[in-house]
Formats: C-alpha cells, sequence, structure tokens
C-alpha cells in the first residue's frame, strides 16, 4: 500500500480547518471544567460525562500537535488520515449522546443553583463540540472521498463497528451504578459481555485501520465474520438474562417502577434505577439488531472473497471504500 505524501488532516482546510479544532478544544475543556468544578456534588454519571470530554480534549490536542508538526506522521505504520475521521466519527456520536443524556435524565433533577446552572452550560458546550466534531466528519469525508483515500469507516461494516461500540459506551455509563448487577452471578455475567464484545470490536477497528488483510493467519471479513457471530451469542445471551433477572420478582427483579424506592419524587435527584435497568434492556436489544446486520454484511465479504467477481485491486478498493 502506498504511503501518502501529505496527511489530508482536518488542518488542510487551513484557517477554517483549525478554527474548528480549536472550537472542539473549546467546547471539550469548558464542559470538563464546569462539570469538574461540581466537586462531590457530582453522581457517577457526571464522572463518565467528564472522562468523556476530557479524553477528546486529549485526543484532539494530539491530533493537532501531530498534524502541525507534519514530520510525525510519517512514522505511523497506518494512514494517519484514518485516525482523524475515525475519531471525529466516535467524538461527535460521544458528545452528542452526553448532551442528550444530560439533558433528559440529569440536569431536569437538579434542584435551582450554581450547580444546575454548571451542568446546563456543560451540556451547551457538549452540544457544539459534537456539531464541531460532526462538522470535521462529514466535510473529511465527502472532501476526500473522491480522491479514493482508503479508510475503515467509510465501509459499512466499519460504519456498524462504530455504532456497536458507541452503544456499548453508552450502556456503560449506565451500569456505573454496580448496584444495579453486583448482587446477581448472571447480571455479573451480562456486563462481561457488554465488556468483551467492547474489547473485540475494538481490536477489530484497530485491525481495520492498520491494513492487516496481508499479515492476519486468516483473512480480516472472515475474522470479522466469527467476532460477530461470537459477539451475536453473547448479547443473545444478555438480552434474556438482563431483562429476566431485573424485572423478574420471582428471581429478586422489580417489575413496577413504583416498587423501586429510587424512583419516588422525595429521592429522586438523577435517572432512578430502574430507568436505568430498562435503558440497559433497550440498549442490549439495539446492539443485538447491529450484530446482526453486521453478520449480514460480513457474509457478503466472506462471500466475495471464497468466490471473487472482481480482481483482487477493485475487491481491496470496494471491500474499503465502498
Amino acid at each position: 500500500m502506498p504511503a501518502m505524501s501529505s496527511p489530508p488532516g482536518l488542518c488542510s482546510w487551513t484557517v477554517v480547518g483549525c478554527s474548528v479544532r480549536l472550537l472542539q478544544l473549546l467546547s471539550t475543556g469548558v464542559a470538563s471544567s464546569l462539570v469538574a468544578s461540581m466537586g462531590t456534588q457530582r453522581v457517577g454519571v457526571d464522572n463518565w460525562f467528564m472522562f468523556f470530554w476530557c479524553f477528546c480534549y486529549i485526543v484532539t490536542l494530539l491530533i493537532i500537535i501531530v498534524e502541525y508538526c507534519s514530520n510525525l506522521w510519517s512514522h505511523f505504520s497506518f494512514h494517519w488520515y484514518n485516525f482523524p475521521i475515525n475519531y471525529a466519527c466516535y467524538a461527535a456520536l460521544f458528545c452528542f449522546s452526553t448532551s442528550i443524556i444530560s439533558a433528559t435524565t440529569y440536569v431536569p433533577f437538579l434542584p435551582q443553583g450554581p450547580t444546575r446552572n454548571h451542568a446546563i452550560t456543560a451540556t451547551a458546550f457538549s452540544c457544539i463540540a459534537a456539531v464541531a466534531y460532526g462538522t470535521e466528519f462529514f466535510w473529511t469525508w465527502v472532501g476526500h472521498r473522491p480522491r479514493r483515500i482508503i479508510t475503515y469507516v467509510h465501509t459499512v461494516h466499519g460504519l456498524l463497528k462504530l455504532l456497536e461500540n458507541f452503544v456499548a459506551c453508552i450502556i456503560f455509563a449506565f451500569i456505573s451504578n454496580t448496584s444495579l448487577y453486583q448482587h446477581q452471578p448472571a447480571l455479573v455475567w451480562c456486563v462481561a459481555v457488554y465488556s468483551t464484545c467492547f474489547i473485540l470490536g475494538t481490536l477489530a477497528i484497530l485491525l481495520g485501520l492498520v491494513y492487516c488483510d496481508n499479515w492476519l493467519p486468516i483473512r480480516f471479513p472472515v475474522s470479522q465474520l466469527g467476532l460477530t457471530l461470537f459477539s451475536i451469542l453473547l448479547y443473545i445471551s444478555a438480552l434474556v438474562l438482563w431483562p429476566l433477572y431485573q424485572f423478574n420478582e420471582e428471581l429478586g427483579g422489580q417489575s413496577q417502577r413504583s416498587s423501586d424506592m429510587t424512583c419516588r419524587d422525595e429521592f429522586t435527584t438523577y435517572v432512578c434505577n430502574w430507568d436505568q435497568r430498562l435503558a440497559v434492556a433497550v440498549l442490549t436489544a439495539i446492539n443485538l439488531l447491529l450484530y446482526v446486520a453486521d453478520l449480514v454484511i460480513a457474509s457478503c465479504l466472506v462471500s466475495e472473497r471464497l468466490h471473487p467477481r472482481t480482481p483482487d485491486s477493485l475487491y481491496l478498493w470496494r471491500y474499503y471504500v465502498v
């Protein structure tokens, strides 16, 4: 695979592009600082929000440094272009989801005062960050697609992997409340399922970034088919066990929202435990559907690999770009 002569990063947009990156730094930095200023008044979901925003701030800063020092990107063993566009897509989804979750399940339950004002302002800056990252992803994808620059995120398979990991991250935000599952081994198994599938998805994305098809013991599409099928089996078990042990009273669950003490008005200061359980169950079903769609795509890739209708070079272009 020939190396590119220059990295087609966002800062190649000159002043406009670098302004978008600076807006990303400003918005994520302000959002995380406002949440950190809440001190001991933070709850578990706040810590997840702050982690996402701090992570986005640090990675964006590193990308700016690498693209500013133009000689650094040439030392990477993969096409540098792949990393910023994949990261921008992830960051846009993370910031958008934290904005929605914060605005709907956290801010409304805060009492009037500085803490609520900080949370509202942080949510607003998170929305700005989501727009900035989305702008970077859209502009970079559209701007460089005609040049046929190969990137894993351009494929339907790559986008599905990204969405699967994104949904898993939202699940992690809800199960950060360990009281939801630590009392039942079956629920602990569900948490292990979410973690295992997230790690496998991250591994698949990393392998897609470094063009591993030539040095893996088995072809990349075949390995993806096996990992996806394995993840589907794990998610099926989680889809059965999580609702069963969370909402079946005979197994220690709570079938009615009113039976959960944390959902009563006098105790509600954030999204209650029953709502978190329901959210995880719904997200588990959504992710299972994504994995099933992913399996269909992976099966088509394997079928084309076994019975190619085009030369290998054209197949590789179709696999990564189309």
